[in-house]
């Protein structure tokens, strides 16, 4: 929502835009590298994890679209919590997410780098710099797009999607080909099906991204009904994209082959039966050439997601309200992109990626949680708010994905609970000093006004 005074973010994207975005995010560097580990866990039953992790992700893949189709605000989770929850709980939520958000973008940048020098040394090219100078290369390039044009980003995302979504489906088409059914027995790992649990868990972040949609809800057209058709859409289109390629790979390589080939599963099996295409070369290299675009389209989700939650908690007053302003010039939220992109390259440079991969995963699983919950509590305060899209057999459907995804939260190894405490230590440290600032509470809270649903209010600027 825009006061008055306040520049409001232009709607430029389009249903296929916001559906990108949130495909982008999901099909990232993840399916590439974590098919492997996936089955050296749970073996030919690593079909079935990625099965069942796309079906706990629909359940909150639900709670976003009628809570986006109710508050068609930027900031995803974060306004949702901001609506139903007192300040403090809505500070954790944005806190959080906007972390998660720029930690998956250093390993998204990074994960870019170590793909883009392989595709190099397919083709015997030695390219200059290391993995650091080109994780911050990248990180620059899409930042700068970002900061100049939404819809060019936008744009962007679109096309890059698109591409590798072509690249895994070649990659489909030819291998069905060659599936062997027998390579699927026995199909549990050691007889156990419990097997799975951890796979899951392991295998769970490459089911985030549907909720960077929701951060950018107020630059969609007709949001109210676009949002909510393109978090299903984007979520449904991932699931059948994962089980297609998850099927061909182990109905190809075997879950021996697949196993002791770990992070370059997909590209191994992609060697056995892909040919030599025109200008590309092997399939390993058109796989190497896929998992570039999907990196590099998953670190423009993040840039564009993780700048929106900063921009909705500058708005609100729970960050430096400099983050809650859009350029003069170029209409998008400057300041938010440029600290967003500050932070991921300070974690490319410095974190310990494994481990703070981990912290991201626990902070989604625990920010879905919630955002399950504000359902529930916000059907109860406001029975009669407009809702164009609502949960289907509720409350069943939020009570499971809370149920669920703390199930998997349950698999993370306490080091990582330990530092996710600290993480919001700091955070909490910030919003007292905030609040203080301010004589009280940052921003205000409670039900939802009026004029939500009205028209953003704006005020000419010159460029």
């Amino acid at each position: 929502m825009s006061h008055a005074g306040e520049r409001a973010p232009a709607p430029t994207l389009t249903l296929l835009d916001a559906t990108m975005v949130g495909i982008g995010a999901m099909i990232g560097a993840g399916i590439f590298v974590l098919t492997g580990l996936a089955v050296e866990t749970a073996g030919p039953a690593a079909i079935l994890v990625f099965a069942l992790n796309g079906g706990v992700t629909t359940f909150t893949a639900l709670s976003y679209a009628e809570l986006a189709s109710s508050i068609p605000r930027n900031g995803g989770g974060y306004a949702y919590v901001r609506e139903v929850f007192s300040a403090p709980v809505a500070f954790v939520m944005g806190w959080t997410r906007w972390f998660t958000y720029m930690i998956a973008g250093a390993l998204y940048a990074l994960g870019f780098a170590s793909n883009f020098i392989e595709f190099g040394h397919i083709f015997g090219v030695a390219l200059p710099g290391g993995v650091l100078f080109w994780a911050a290369s990248v990180v620059l390039v899409f930042v700068t797009l970002n900061a100049v044009s939404t819809a060019a980003s936008g744009s962007a995302e679109t096309v890059i999607t698109l591409v590798k979504i072509v690249i895994l489906l070649v990659f489909v088409a030819f291998g069905l080909q060659f599936v062997e059914l027998g390579r699927f027995s026995p199909f549990f790992e050691r007889g156990n099906p419990l097997t799975m649990l951890p796979a899951m868990g392991l295998t769970f972040i490459a089911f985030q991204g549907y909720d960077l949609i929701a951060t950018v809800t107020e630059e969609v057209e007709d949001p109210e009904r676009n949002i909510p058709r393109a978090i299903l859409l984007s979520v449904a289109t991932t699931v059948v994209v994962y089980l297609l390629v998850v099927f061909v790979a182990l109905g190809t390589l075997g879950p021996d082959g697949l196993a002791g080939a770990g992070e370059t599963a997909i590209a191994q099996a992609a060697e056995g039966f892909m040919p030599v295409f025109p200008l590309v070369g092997t399939g390993a290299a058109l796989i190497a050439f896929g998992a570039v675009f999907s990196t590099i389209s998953a670190l423009n989700a993040v840039i564009i997601g993780s700048s929106r939650v900063a921009f909705a908690m500058g708005r609100e007053a729970q960050l430096p309200a400099s983050l809650g302003r859009l350029h003069h010039r170029f209409g998008t939220p400057f300041v938010a992109i440029v600290a967003s992109a500050a932070v991921m390259l300070v974690a490319v440079a410095v974190v310990p990626i494994r481990v703070v991969g981990n912290l991201a995963s626990l902070f989604s699983l625990l920010g879905f949680s919630i955002v399950n919950l504000s359902v529930i509590r916000l059907r109860r305060q406001q029975p009669d708010l407009r809702r164009p899209f609502e949960v289907p057999f509720y409350p069943v459907t939020p009570i499971l994905g809370i149920v669920l995804n703390l199930l998997l939260g349950a698999f993370i190894d306490l080091t990582t609970w330990a530092l996710a405490v600290g993480w919001l230590v700091v955070g909490g440290a910030i919003y007292v000093l905030l609040s203080r600032r301010r004589g009280g509470p940052a921003g205000p809270t409670g039900a939802l006004k009026p004029e939500i649903s009205e028209p953003e209010v704006t005020v000419p600027t010159e460029d």
